[in-house]
Order: structure tokens, then sequence, then C-alpha cells
């Protein structure tokens, strides 16, 4: 018999594993099987180590590597953690703590039956989004709104149902990572538009928007750089300019302004943030914005904007795919 067999030999069975008094303890917590699972998987783990010239690990070992793995497995996730840095500096731990009203209200959506889809009134199917879409036009003065489960999904959506195949004109300044790795020219690239870089990293001019416009052209793309600033020799056209342009040459604006803001940062002692009531205003036709961040609840991605390329956006297959959950 080889050496590799007699220290197979002096691995505990799984019986002995299980008669310790430390495993008997862990089944106060754990289920009998999911421990049995467990064991057997850690002396796989052995026989694998054991021929690779590792030593035989003893029972005390293999029952301590069983508890952290069935902690690591089955604790609670997430799980709470102190963020001494705030949201705005730090989205990764957690995102923005909801209100007590919000979390009871999420609570309650998702304990019982709830008038999800449909209308009480008519009794007849509604819009899961329906109070979303009266509350933030009022709040943002756009026709209309639709909410999908994060910023970037709002984005593919917008670029996969209005730019399919053609042209979407983007100042380079602003083709820029929005976080997690994620890239403005990869999302127009998976939606199946066609990026058009116009400008400089640090100065792009309306002239410039208008010289790429051909007849391919289907969007112009304003992304708001809210990890980074360009300063000094810089140049951009403001949103009024750039809307006033979409409306001449009958081409739709769209503003991903990020983080989602409501109100004016400035009244709190902290820079500008750009609001979508104020793109809105400026005559943007589509805005999208996150959910939770500035403005504080449940992470989601929400356009608002013209009636009538939001009632688009909501009637392709990709919405549904993309949609929010009923809390």
């Amino acid at each position: 018999m080889t050496t590799i067999e007699n220290k197979f030999r002096d691995l505990p069975s799984v019986d002995r594993i299980l008669a310790t008094d430390k495993t008997k303890a862990l089944m106060e917590t754990y289920s009998h099987g999911a421990l049995v699972t467990l064991a057997r998987d850690s002396l796989q783990a052995a026989r694998r180590g054991i021929s690779n010239g590792g030593p035989v690990p003893s029972v005390e070992e293999l029952v301590q590597e069983i508890g952290q793995k069935a902690n690591s497995l089955w604790r609670p996730s997430p799980g709470r953690v102190i963020n001494g840095t705030g949201v705005v500096i730090h989205t990764n731990l957690g995102r923005v703590p909801l209100s007590e009203e919000a979390a009871k209200a999420a609570m309650e959506a998702g304990a019982g039956y709830s008038d999800l889809e449909i209308d009480l009134e008519k009794g007849e199917r509604g819009g899961r989004d329906a109070t979303l879409k009266s509350l933030v036009s009022r709040l943002t003065g756009a026709e209309s709104a639709l909410a999908v489960n994060n910023n970037a999904a709002a984005l593919h959506l917008i670029l996969s149902v209005l730019a399919l195949g053609r042209d979407v004109i983007v100042s380079r300044g602003e083709a820029v990572e929005i976080g997690g790795g994620v890239r403005v020219p990869e999302i127009l690239n998976a939606s199946g538009a066609r990026l058009v870089e116009v400008g400089t990293t640090n100065r792009t001019y309306l002239s410039d928007y208008r010289n790429a416009i051909t007849e391919n052209t289907a969007l112009f793309l304003k992304v708001h750089t809210s990890n980074f600033k360009v300063i000094g020799f810089t140049e951009a056209p403001d949103t009024g300019e750039l809307a006033a342009l979409g409306r001449e040459a009958r081409i739709p604006v769209v503003h991903d302004v990020g983080s989602g803001c409501l109100v004016d940062t400035r009244d709190f002692g902290l820079s500008d943030e750009p609001r979508p009531q104020d793109s809105i205003a400026a005559g943007v036709d589509l805005v999208a914005f996150s959910g939770d961040k500035l403005l504080g609840g449940p992470q989601a991605g929400i356009i608002i904007g013209r009636r009538d390329l939001v009632s688009k956006l909501a009637r392709h297959p990709l919405a549904r795919a993309a949609r929010i959950d009923k809390m």
C-alpha cells in the first residue's frame, strides 16, 4: 500500500466528524444533511491535498473548517456594517439607507397581496408604475415617467429602443466609466447603437454636434461626469443649447444625470448637482437617473420626458426584462 493510500486511511469518517461535540453544537443551527454535505466536501478537499503532498488534517481541523464554511454560506447576507463615509462617497456599503417609512412600505408590499398590476376602479389590468408615473411627473414637470431596475438598464433601454443600428453622438469628454466597470461606450455597443464621439476630452462645442449629424443620427446623448471633473481649459454646450439643436435638427436629446438629486445641493453647502427637472425645463426629451443614491429610494433607474418616447420604451420587451419588482 502506498504512502498516499495510508494517509487516506487515516482520514476520519463522516460519522466520526458528526459525532464531535462541536459538530453537534452546529446542528442546533444547521441541518444534519447540510453538515453531512460539508463534511464530505471537506474530506474530498483533504484527499486532493494529500495527493499533492499535503498532511492529513485532524478531526478538529476538519470540524473547524466545516463550521467556518457553514457560517460563511448561511450567514445573513447582506450583513450590517458601519459606513463612515456616507453614500455620496462610497455606494458599495449597502447603497443609501431607506427611511423607516420606505422600509415599512417595502415590507408590507412583500408580505401580502396588492393592487400591483390591476386597476381596482376599472377592474382591469393596470401598470405597476402608474403611481410612480404620476408622482415623478409632478415632481419634475415631465410629461411621463418609467422605472426599471437601475440607471444602466434605463440607458440601455433608451439606446436599444431609439438608436438600434444608428448613431448616437456623445462628447468625447462624456464617454465615461460610470462605476463598477460600466462604460458608456460599452452600453452603446451592447444596445446595438453606434457611438460617434465629438470634440475633445476637455473642449466640445455645439458646432461639433451639428457637424456630426447625418441621416443615420438617432440621438444626442449627454452624460453627467459625476465621478470626476475636468477643470481649466474646458468648454461644453449647456443642456439648453443642446436641446435647442436637437429640436432644430429633429433629433431627440437624452441626458443621463446619474445620481438623481431632486433638491438644490447648494442649499446644504455642497457643490451643484444636476437635477432632472432642470433638464426637462431646458427642453431635453428624455432624462435618466438613479432612484437610490442621492434620491434615497430603492435601487432603480427612472426615465422621464416626452410622453410618446416614454410610451415607446414601456412597450418594448426589454422594459419587462428590466422592470422593478413589487417592493
